[in-house]
């Protein structure tokens, strides 16, 4: 339905390093398991590489950000970054600035994107999007010294509900996920492993309201297979995409997937942050970061500052990148 694919945009900037055992509030620490790529003779340099891909029946490309510290035989944390609808990977570079975070922080991040008119992902369970990000997942595993047990994935917007496809599908590799301005409770979602989330949504998002469907400023975007028309032209009155679920609803879903307690924990964390978190057993925590007022946008990223006239309001008052960097070292793969 995308039609026929094209590489959409350039790729640019970054870097990262190292850490062998899990930190913050780990119960027993989690010994680094090395990926295939911990044996080759030669070592990827530090930096950022720009590598296509093909893989599952997609053509794609991924921006590979290397830490300064990486040395080639030390398995490396790794974060995968997923982009939002119509924006390339080169721009969710930008956004996140996950790579800069990494270089201080011990982790490599990856981020993909297929080829398409408009740079989109198609969650769909099954799918060969889904399928490219396994032909990623293994090439990161043979070309790179990395810690399978410390793989994460983040996504933003459509990236968001790649993400949220992905707990679902490849539970037993991933060891975490952090969905942002989007989060989904697929249909048919059975995970072989509860897998912790931490998730950040505005309650004034206008491309991904917090009371569910796609919003006035989504349905304005171009359609994904590049006809020129919008996806308000493509969506039909009463389709079930205009309506829910609800953000709150759909991180209750993964709470009861994961047999966490029915009923979260509201806390106050900033002025305009609220977080709602659930008790869960076996580590498999689910939290949401509710941005009051906030916008279509990655808290605390300056370059989503920047265009806060198209996305709404970013909060200063927290940091993504340094919550689900927080979250992810406390949420390691056990087996």
């Amino acid at each position: 339905m995308r039609g026929q694919r094209a590489l959409v945009g350039t790729f640019c900037l970054g870097a990262s390093v190292v850490p062998l055992t899990v930190g913050a509030g780990a119960a027993t620490a989690v010994p680094a398991r090395p990926s295939a790529g911990c044996a080759l003779p030669g070592s990827v340099s530090p930096g950022t590489s720009n590598i296509l891909l093909a893989a599952g029946g997609d053509n794609g490309a991924y921006v590979r950000e290397v830490p300064p510290s990486y040395a080639g035989h030390v398995p490396t944390p790794v974060v995968i970054d997923l982009h939002g609808y119509g924006e390339p990977a080169s721009l969710q570079v930008l956004l996140t600035a996950l790579g800069t975070y990494g270089d201080t922080h011990g982790f490599i991040t990856i981020t993909p994107q297929v080829a398409s008119p408009v740079p989109d992902w198609d969650p769909s369970l099954g799918g060969k999007d889904l399928a490219f990000f396994g032909g990623l997942m293994r090439a990161i595993d043979s070309t790179l010294c990395v810690d399978r047990n410390r793989i994460f994935v983040t996504g933003y917007s459509d990236g968001a509900f790649m993400a949220s496809a992905i707990a679902c599908q490849f539970a037993g590799q991933v060891a975490a996920v952090a969905p942002i301005a989007g989060i989904d409770d697929p249909k048919g979602c059975h995970p072989s492993r509860p897998v912790p989330m931490v998730a950040f949504h505005g309650t004034a998002d206008g491309f991904v309201p917090y009371t569910g469907g796609l919003g006035p400023s989504a349905l304005k975007l171009p359609a994904p297979d590049g006809s020129k028309k919008t996806i308000g032209q493509l969506v039909p009155a009463g389709s079930p995409l205009l309506a829910g679920p609800s953000v709150p609803a759909a991180t209750a879903g993964w709470a009861k997937r994961n047999g966490c307690a029915p009923a979260p924990k509201l806390s106050t964390v900033a002025p305009d942050v609220t977080l709602i978190e659930y008790r869960c057993p076996r580590r498999a925590d689910v939290e949401l970061y509710r941005i009051n007022g906030g916008g279509h946008a990655w808290p605390g990223s300056v370059f989503s500052k920047g265009i806060q006239s198209i996305v709404g309001k970013v909060t200063s008052s927290i940091s993504a990148n340094q919550i689900m960097w927080d979250f992810f070292r406390a949420h390691p793969l056990r087996h």
